[in-house]
């Protein structure tokens, strides 16, 4: 990425989580297991439900391109956080600084849309279950998947359009483990208020009105679920349940980080190391404890594979 502005500041420096030797190390410990789990747990969800034609349902459809994006979103800084944990001098490029920036707002953004559109297959499921067959279609789900990554671009490249063209001079000490456009942009050798209002705009409150959306929307589901006494409706409970918790642990620290991003409090390392590092391993753990069908089709995975190996 070429500078196109005045930049002098050719890196940054990123403080990390620990000055620490010994706490280093047990984080590093920590971590790499938190991520080979996500990565490896959200793989598996993509691998079982390709392979298990019971899970052809719109849901399931969703479902693997969440744990996708998951996979993205575990590998865009992460990597290099477990490796600065071993360096004393932790640095980044200005280009890779602004490539996180890029890529952290794409795979954040598109999977608030795709959140949004298992809150619609939910919705259809559980209130139109008779027209549900005829709604979601194949057809449905391939444009949702492709308006959540289109979202997640624009609403990327909106955001670096504005931070490359900023002036860095120095300093260059970002008191994080990643570069986020908050955190860069108060390094800028000029005034940022109009960028401040930008972040509020774009990111708090899309942020906010989709996770507001969501909440009215699954009340309505839940309401109507609680209405209905039968075995269908206590396995839509479960499923929707499941849907709840990852909105919640998903858009609760990105509401936080982007309405009030300049703020800076201790607090901010710990939500960044859940949002960044713990958030895409919720996919594959409550949707694998919590579903029924992905467990069966686990299981039968597990099966036919071990059978196959035994002879």
């Amino acid at each position: 990425m070429a500078h196109i502005n005045e930049s002098v500041v050719s890196e940054f420096v990123l403080l990390g989580l620990s000055d620490s030797r010994e706490l280093q190390l047990f984080l590093f410990a920590i971590f790499s297991v938190v991520y080979v789990t996500s990565v490896l747990g959200n793989l598996m969800i993509i691998v079982i439900i390709s392979s298990d034609s019971h899970l052809n349902s719109p849901m399931y459809f969703l479902l693997r391109n969440l744990s996708f994006i998951d996979i993205c979103l575990s590998n865009f800084a992460t990597p290099k956080m477990l490796l600065d944990f071993f360096v004393e001098h932790k640095t980044i490029s200005f280009e890779g600084c602004m490539a996180q920036i890029f890529f952290l707002h794409i795979y954040v953004g598109s999977e608030m849309m795709l959140l949004a559109a298992m809150a619609y297959d939910r919705f259809i499921a559980i209130c139109k279950p008779l027209h549900y067959s005829t709604i979601m279609t194949r057809k449905l789900c391939i444009t949702f998947a492709s308006i959540s990554w289109t979202v997640g671009i624009l609403h990327s490249v909106s955001h670096l359009a504005f931070t490359v063209a900023l002036p860095f001079c120095g300093p260059n000490v970002v008191d994080s483990f990643f570069c986020d456009f908050p955190m860069v942009i108060e390094l800028a050798c000029k005034h940022t208020y109009e960028m401040e209002i930008l972040t509020l705009t774009n990111s708090g409150l899309i942020s906010l009105s989709c996770f507001l959306a969501l909440i009215i929307s699954y009340t309505i589901i839940f309401v109507t679920v609680q209405r209905r006494s039968s075995s269908g409706s206590s396995k839509a409970l479960s499923t929707l349940t499941a849907h709840i918790t990852v909105v919640v642990l998903f858009f609760g620290p990105c509401i936080y980080f982007y309405i009030w991003p300049f703020s800076r409090l201790p607090v901010d390392k710990l939500l960044s190391v859940f949002y960044i590092v713990c958030t895409p391993l919720l996919n594959p753990i409550i949707y694998t404890l919590r579903n029924e069908d992905v467990k069966s089709a686990m299981r039968k995975f597990r099966n036919r594979h071990v059978n196959a190996w035994k002879h």
